[in-house]
């Protein structure tokens, strides 16, 4: 795939069969284009050529800092590398970032081997030393690279800010770089694309029907009904993405429970309790049916969006998700069908709206 057409101006020019050079610094286009991948805008065509860059001026002794295509990491990395002169080696991660793709195996000892031999690394460089990122080692055996292509791997730190003082210290990483971490901030900063995946356009769509079907009961067909109930039905539905996707991310730490599915429920029902107290004092009071609707309702939709979470998290593992899915899926699926059900039901319980 070529470079993106809205980061061009960050490669200067280069001679053929010259490396290009990119900036170590972000512009206000690099910046906007993050927050749109963010917030799921575009997300998987957010990549750059994979390939040998340089940042700075290096030479044949700089550094080699082999990264993924997916233009987060690429730009994480190169951002960090101001006033440092160093060798870029940019794997075709399919547009992935460094820890998905070494679980997958896109960033991996193959991809890394044809990079090397494809970009004449050997002749670029005197040294023979790669610097991977640590969160990329699951993918890579770093004896098979070396047998490969004469170039031994060492693991630099988890964070790209980290990147500087490693180097510095000649790539001796302290056990603070070393150490993962999950703080708010890093929370936050994921819900975006988790809230916007919940309200794709099909899911409007379907809440659009919703809200027109709720107008229909034993009274026949009202508007003031499907204004009253159709109300209801989207204040919960947005209740259900906030519980699910931005709040129990959010509070993950403090809230009971290992399970990401059984957290994001316990958030789900105090929520659904609490769109039944507002609308309430509203003066929509929904029957029994439809209160046992909204509070099934919203901890299934909960549960499933923080469970979703569990991907974009260094606190799980594959076979956690696996096992968890397994055994979450069937009551998040039971649950929903007993709130459909319940909402129809509370629809003909009288002949008024």
């Amino acid at each position: 795939m070529s470079v993106p057409a809205h980061w061009m101006t960050d490669v200067v020019s280069s001679a053929a069969g010259e490396v290009p050079t990119v900036a170590t610094s972000l512009t206000a286009s690099d910046r906007l284009g993050a927050w749109r991948v963010r917030w799921g805008v575009g997300r998987m065509r957010f990549r750059v050529s994979p390939g040998l860059y340089a940042a700075g001026t290096p030479d044949d002794a700089s550094p080699v800092l082999v990264t993924a295509n997916y233009k987060l990491s690429f730009d994480a990395l190169r951002r960090e590398l101001g006033g440092a002169d160093a060798w870029m080696l940019v794997l075709d991660t399919q547009g992935v970032n460094v820890w998905c793709a070494a679980g997958k195996g896109t960033f991996g000892t193959i991809e890394v081997i044809r990079r090397v031999l494809e970009t004449d690394l050997a002749d670029v460089v005197s040294h023979r030393t790669l610097v991977l990122p640590q969160l990329g080692a699951p993918g890579v055996a770093a004896y098979d690279v070396h047998a490969a292509t004469g170039f031994r791997v060492v693991y630099g730190p988890v964070r790209a800010a980290d990147v500087p003082a490693f180097l510095s210290a000649g790539m001796k990483a302290t056990a603070e770089m070393r150490r993962v971490t999950f703080t708010l901030r890093e929370r936050l900063v994921l819900t975006p694309v988790e809230l916007a995946i919940a309200w794709r356009p099909k899911t409007l769509l379907a809440l659009a029907v919703v809200v027109l079907l709720s107008g229909v009961g034993g009274w026949g067909f009202s508007t003031d009904a499907m204004v009253r109930r159709g109300a209801f039905t989207a204040l919960a539905a947005l209740a259900a993405v906030l519980a699910g996707g931005f709040v129990t991310p959010a509070l993950l730490p403090w809230i009971p429970g290992r399970a990401f599915s059984l957290k994001g429920a316990l958030v789900g029902l105090l929520f659904s309790i609490a769109v039944i107290a507002v609308v309430g004092s509203a003066g929509i009071r929904p029957n029994m049916f439809g209160g046992a609707a909204i509070v099934l309702g919203v901890t299934a939709a909960a549960s499933y969006l923080a469970m979703n979470f569990t991907g974009a998290t260094p606190v799980a593992s594959p076979s956690g998700v696996t096992w968890e899915m397994r055994r979450a899926l069937p009551f998040q699926v039971s649950a929903a069908a007993l709130a459909v059900v319940a909402w129809v039901v509370s629809a003909f319980l009288g002949v008024t709206p």
